[in-house]
């Protein structure tokens, strides 16, 4: 009768490891790293409610869609991962993605505390336009990246996720975290773009953009509609000449015929990617180069990635591009716009 009864028991336990183990198999992993990290998830596709994962205030961002119309609310860590799968390429090394996490949240943060921004509708944030960051939803990059989805929307949350909670202060509050592509080897103070005087927005060198494809372009126009652009006259022995230029090496003043315009107000007019530029009469065609693709002020993102390439970190790069800031917890800035806290969910 032992004997009986003991095979039973095994057949048993036999039994119920064989109903087990297929569940045990395909149980999904949660968590997250002690680094910000996000669990190794590589051999399954990327979950579309990967911000459960991470700590503190869960925050919305109202987003004013432009082709729709629409104002959309995104939570603020996903927001983070449509700008920054929009303005940076995901094959960027991790830590200028993650780098341009922290500008980017950072700057929505500000736009957050500072209220209604004039030329959205009521209720909206920021915009999905250049005007703010340009921002993009999931549904948008699945159709741009097509099969590159899964590696490039999961190395840009791993990004997203390793600066979770963090933003960029000076003295205390944060900063206006301004980005753009390539530089001309420097960046701009930003009273030199702007009117406004940012004591962390300061020119520093940018060795690494010459490495960016849109580090130099050539732009060319006939000689009228380089005239009617400007309203100026050239003639011949006289198609203008720089008179000054910024610290950060751009065209603070020039001078063509009678006319003085600002370097800003030249590249604006042309449309040219940058304003650091020299022109060159070729019969009847004037041939502007640039250097550069941007404002110059603040971040560079191809100077960002070539600093990492050498090994730097984010925090390296940050503080690189922002003169005397510190990189600080966001929480004190969002508690009162937060919709819940994801520590009260169990």
């Amino acid at each position: 009768m032992k004997d009986w009864k003991s095979i039973v028991v095994v057949l048993t336990v036999v039994s119920l490891l064989i109903l087990l183990i297929p569940t045990l198999l395909v149980l999904p992993s949660f968590g997250q790293k002690a680094s910000g990290e996000l669990a190794d998830d590589s051999t399954n596709e990327p979950t579309e409610d990967w911000t459960a994962q991470l700590d503190g205030p869960v925050v919305e961002v109202a987003v004013y869609r432009t082709a729709s119309e629409e104002i959309e609310k995104h939570q603020l860590e996903e927001y983070i991962v449509g700008v920054v799968a929009s303005e940076m390429p995901a094959d960027f090394e991790m830590e200028a993605l993650k780098a341009q996490s922290l500008s980017a949240r950072t700057y929505v943060v500000r736009q957050l505390m500072q209220g209604q921004t004039e030329g959205l509708p009521s209720g909206a944030n920021v915009s999905d336009t250049v005007s703010h960051q340009v921002f993009k939803d999931l549904d948008d990059l699945k159709k741009q990246w097509g099969e590159d989805y899964d590696w490039k929307i999961k190395k840009i949350r791993q990004a997203v996720a390793e600066t979770a909670g963090q933003v960029i202060t000076y003295d205390g509050k944060p900063i206006e975290a301004s980005f753009f592509s390539t530089s001309n080897g420097y960046t701009e103070n930003s009273e030199d773009y702007w009117q406004n005087d940012f004591p962390y927005l300061r020119s520093v060198e940018s060795p690494w953009d010459t490495e960016s494809p849109k580090y130099s372009q050539e732009k060319t126009f006939s000689v009228q509609e380089f005239q009617t652009k400007l309203g100026v006259t050239i003639s011949s022995d006289n198609i203008g000449t720089i008179v000054s230029r910024t610290k950060g090496q751009r065209v603070e003043t020039v001078k063509i015929g009678e006319k003085t315009l600002s370097g800003r107000e030249v590249r604006e007019l042309l449309e040219l990617p940058s304003s650091d530029f020299t022109w060159t009469l070729k019969g009847k065609e004037i041939v502007v180069t640039t250097k550069g693709y941007g404002h110059g002020v603040g971040m560079s993102q191809y100077g960002a990635n070539g600093m990492a390439k050498q090994g730097k970190t984010y925090e390296e790069i940050i503080k690189h591009y922002y003169k005397g800031v510190t990189i600080s917890p966001a929480d004190p800035f969002l508690k009162q716009y937060m919709v819940w806290d994801r520590g009260d969910r169990f």
